[in-house]
């Protein structure tokens, strides 16, 4: 006789455990303990097996026999409902290991341990969690062009579309991984070439005016925020290295007693490694900084943890705070400013200034004989640009050469 819900609900426990029978093969087996448990008794190939479905009142009557049916419907079919369940539970465990930003993770940890600079890891860090939770906790395989090209209308739906674009490149070098280790089989981003709105190409913010470039110098001497900010901004002055390098320069790839600063390829754009010759005055601020944040680890670490560099958004920030918005000034600006004001100069080879900026050179034969042959003009370079940044500290627009000119 077919079971009801109120026969289910007034079961008792006994002494042992005992069974309810429902039909097609379902009843309820009665623990001693009070528990009530939906089982279905089948054979595959002449033998007996058994199904759990779950819990009674968690699974219900009306439920349970809904399960019964979708097995039979397996068995049917010349399947072991038991094997499926079991294979349908493992597929469960593999997609929830290769979600999208598991596997983000482990294309980013691939790539730090190939040579990827800790500056751009951190970037691609930040664009896998623009995508957001929802993205990053779906099975990679499920992830469809809707799906991804609902996650890119959001960022642009703020204006953000350089980061949108970003956003796409960075998915599909993670998709192309996912396809290249088994667990994809097309990359959805490819079908999205062409649906995102081309950003308006926008240039660093930076002062070349001599002038300026003074009046900037001499508000970041006034500054009266962090110490490390305001150390970080005269150095960025004078060594005038991306924001990136020197973010995460350590203090072993420093040596004050000879002036030099040693930047290990993996931390360059260009993947080579980059010396900086320092001028007294760098070594004046880092000897400064070394009695704060020294003799080991990060030059400017972040304020939250020492074992983690200063965020990239430090040095705009004190920017901001001075009064020098997006557009007028920003950390990668100084760059910009030495570029233009040492060019402008006319007393240096524009080979060694772009040596000095660790512009690439795709002539390889080229690039290093510039490495030599400009080593001493860079020393000399450096010095000179640190006492020209210091008289238009002092008002002055016109610097008369204090080292021998090299063209």
């Amino acid at each position: 006789m077919a079971l009801t819900d109120v026969t289910v609900r007034n079961a008792k426990p006994r002494e042992r455990e005992y069974k309810l029978a429902d039909s097609g093969g379902l009843y309820l087996l009665v623990t001693p303990s009070g528990g009530k448990l939906w089982r279905l008794k089948f054979r595959v190939d002449g033998r007996e097996k058994k199904l759990a479905f779950g819990g009674y009142p968690e699974i219900g009557l009306s439920d349970a026999r809904k399960r019964r049916d979708e097995a039979r419907e397996l068995l049917a079919e010349g399947k072991d409902p038991a094997r499926e369940k079991q294979q349908a539970r493992h597929l469960a465990k593999v997609s929830a290991a290769n979600t999208f930003g598991e596997v983000a993770k482990e294309f980013l940890e691939k790539r730090r341990r190939e040579g990827l600079s800790d500056s751009t890891a951190d970037k691609s860090e930040y664009y896998v969690s623009r995508m957001g939770t929802v993205i990053a906790k779906m099975p990679i395989s499920d992830i469809t062009v809707p799906d991804l090209l609902a996650v890119l209308r959001r960022i642009e739906a703020k204006g953000n579309y350089e980061t949108a674009r970003r956003v796409l490149q960075l998915s599909g070098r993670i998709f192309r991984y996912a396809v290249a280790t088994a667990r994809l089989t097309y990359d959805p981003s490819r079908d999205l070439r062409g649906a995102l709105t081309a950003p308006t190409p926008k240039h660093y913010g930076a002062i070349i005016d001599p002038k300026r470039a003074g009046e900037l110098l001499r508000a970041i001497d006034g500054y009266e925020g962090q110490v490390l900010t305001k150390l970080a901004m005269q150095l960025s002055a004078n060594v005038f290295v991306r924001p990136g390098e020197l973010r995460h320069a350590e203090w072993q790839e420093i040596d004050l007693g000879v002036g030099l600063w040693t930047i290990p390829g993996v931390k360059m754009k260009m993947r080579k490694a980059h010396q900086v010759p320092l001028s007294r005055q760098s070594i004046e601020i880092l000897s400064e900084v070394h009695a704060i944040t020294g003799p080991s680890g990060y030059v400017f670490p972040s304020i939250r943890s020492s074992r983690r560099p200063m965020s990239e958004n430090t040095i705009n920030g004190g920017l901001r705070r001075l009064g020098f918005s997006g557009d007028e000034m920003t950390a990668h600006g100084f760059r910009a400013m030495a570029s233009t004001l040492l060019n402008e100069s006319g007393k240096w080879h524009p080979d060694a200034i772009e040596r000095a900026l660790a512009h690439g050179d795709e002539d390889r034969v080229r690039a290093a004989y510039h490495r030599g042959a400009h080593w001493k003009e860079r020393v000399e370079m450096a010095q000179w640009w640190s006492d020209y940044l210091d008289q238009l500290r002092h008002g002055a627009d016109i610097v008369r050469l204090s080292v021998s000119s090299v063209l």
